[in-house]
């Protein structure tokens, strides 16, 4: 049973991520989730309905994750950003939380850090 009052975004380009996060966040969370194959798509969902979370990639085509962060800021698009990536240099660590992400997770997704993360932020 999802919780309609709490909804989550899942924006990732690998479908295989998608699933994986999805699963993740149905072991943590009772909520209604989403999911975006790139960053165009996201954002065009996040300008037409509310999310209280987005778990973001950041290498994808059409627009990237940083791209989004981006123009969440700028947008004052408001909700909680977890960045799920590969791309664990500590440069692009720190560029993205300067963005406004709550944390950064490497892939594959660590079911623990995940849980912690969003007990840290209140989100359960």
């Amino acid at each position: 049973m999802n919780n309609p009052n709490f909804s989550v975004l899942v924006c990732d380009d690998s479908n295989i991520a998608r699933k994986q996060v999805v699963r993740c966040l149905g072991d943590c969370l009772d909520a209604d989730i989403q999911q975006a194959t790139n960053g165009r798509e996201a954002l065009a969902l996040l300008r037409e309905q509310n999310f209280d979370l987005l778990c973001l990639d950041l290498t994808m085509p059409e627009i990237d994750g940083v791209a989004v962060l981006e123009t969440i800021k700028a947008e004052k698009i408001e909700c909680f950003v977890i960045v799920i990536s590969a791309d664990i240099q500590a440069e692009m660590k720190q560029r993205v939380v300067k963005l406004g992400a709550i944390d950064f997770i490497d892939k594959p997704i660590d079911l623990v850090r995940l849980k912690a993360t969003l007990h840290k932020f209140g989100i359960h």
